[in-house]
């Protein structure tokens, strides 16, 4: 990171969708630790609501939050030098479902309240005066934030289309436009987000994505490939990742596997009802291994002699930054890939095609032209895309916004 784009010694408080203590990575987390490399930083995982206590009442990640709420358990953790992670002593009431909005508008407001006084605790316990809120996609607990807790700076991210999906949808549509409009800044890591949020503020930015791309920089491709893939001749044409109809169109891999049946199709990940009914199980060069280790994915895509991304083009997916494109490429494989907004990032490095007829044309093309050299250029690509990169095009958004801050 350049040191001119460098924020540092600032207290900066993080909110969003994640808690700390979910193991799945989160691209939250990781700009969490980067930032805490310059600043103090104070991670507050989301409080515990009513319905999650009356559910889950006997999991050990519920107990652990009623101990802090009864004061049994401080909810306040270092986890290194400039990080906390914050376990709020308030309960909040789950209050989606209801449909009348003045109603829901109180009692949300409520809860938000008694999420800024729990912040507002641990903030004094730790001395942070004049801090950064970053919210993490955090549309309905966090609307309130910035009125309450009265931040210097507050930044709204932008990393999924949550409208999408109909819990957020019910009360979101108004929300979160309104949420972008007040924050000071929004930053999004895919540039369809960016224009999303550009609709109702000006000073919102594509500032990309980070990856933990060593597991697949750094796996050594002689090794012999796994057992169950070791055997299907080539070509091989590979993804990786769940398989979901929601995101993935069945007729661009039953179109390839039957205009080119010489090619063998290999889907490593696992799959939702609808794959597991489909007919792509019919067809003799389709190969379902099943979902694998990530530590093994590696060794999967190394096999591949070209990987795919045929996602249907929906609200779901269009504006995803598609983190498996860089694993790709990491490993400097070519990609056929869907074109969205999201993809044009990766426009000079990846075949982007429109139809199932695009993709038979381009995996003809990136069999035909794979070379040394491209394969390194795909790899020097790829590790454009670190954590630390991403946040320093956070700090630069910053700066744009407010010039002197530094």
């Amino acid at each position: 990171m350049s040191s001119s784009a460098i924020i540092q010694n600032k207290d900066i408080i993080i909110v969003g969708q994640q808690p700390w203590d979910v193991e799945i990575g989160s691209n939250c987390k990781n700009i969490a630790l980067e930032l805490s490399k310059h600043n103090r930083v104070l991670y507050v995982n989301s409080p515990l609501d009513r319905i999650t206590l009356l559910k889950h009442k006997d999991s050990a990640n519920v107990k652990k939050r009623v101990e802090v709420i009864k004061g049994k358990r401080n909810g306040l953790v270092r986890l290194q030098e400039n990080l906390w992670n914050y376990y709020p002593d308030e309960i909040i009431e789950s209050v989606n479902w209801i449909k009348n909005n003045t109603a829901y508008t109180l009692l949300n407001k409520l809860n938000n309240k008694r999420f800024a006084r729990s912040i507002k605790k641990a903030a004094q316990q730790l001395g942070f005066k004049d801090f950064v809120l970053f919210n993490d996609n955090d549309m309905f607990r966090s609307f309130y934030l910035k009125e309450l807790l009265k931040p210097t700076l507050s930044i709204y991210y932008s990393r999924d289309f949550m409208l999408a999906v109909d819990y957020w949808k019910l009360h979101g549509t108004k929300m979160e436009p309104e949420l972008i409009a007040k924050s000071d800044l929004c930053v999004a890591n895919s540039t369809y987000l960016a224009n999303y949020c550009g609709q109702y503020n000006p000073n919102s930015f594509y500032v990309g994505q980070g990856c933990d791309l060593d597991t697949f920089t750094g796996y050594n491709q002689e090794q012999n490939p796994p057992k169950d893939i070791m055997y299907i001749p080539g070509p091989v044409i590979g993804y990786v990742g769940a398989l979901q109809n929601i995101r993935l169109d069945m007729e661009i891999l039953r179109h390839i596997a039957k205009q080119r049946p010489q090619w063998n199709i290999v889907l490593v990940g696992p799959e939702d009802g609808e794959f597991q009914k489909s007919d792509l199980h019919n067809i003799h060069n389709i190969h379902f291994l099943g979902g694998k280790n990530p530590d093994l994915l590696p060794a999967y895509i190394s096999a591949f002699d070209v990987c795919l991304n045929p996602q249907i083009v929906n609200q779901v997916t269009i504006g995803n930054y598609p983190r498996k494109i860089d694993e790709y490429l990491a490993m400097g494989k070519p990609v056929v890939a869907t074109r969205t907004e999201a993809m044009s990032a990766f426009a000079d490095h990846v075949y982007l095609g429109d139809t199932k007829e695009d993709y038979v044309k381009l995996i003809d093309q990136a069999l035909a032209e794979n070379s040394e050299a491209l394969q390194q250029e795909r790899i020097r690509f790829a590790g454009t895309h670190t954590w630390t990169n991403n946040v320093d095009e956070i700090y630069k958004a910053i700066k744009k916004v407010l010039p002197t801050y530094a």
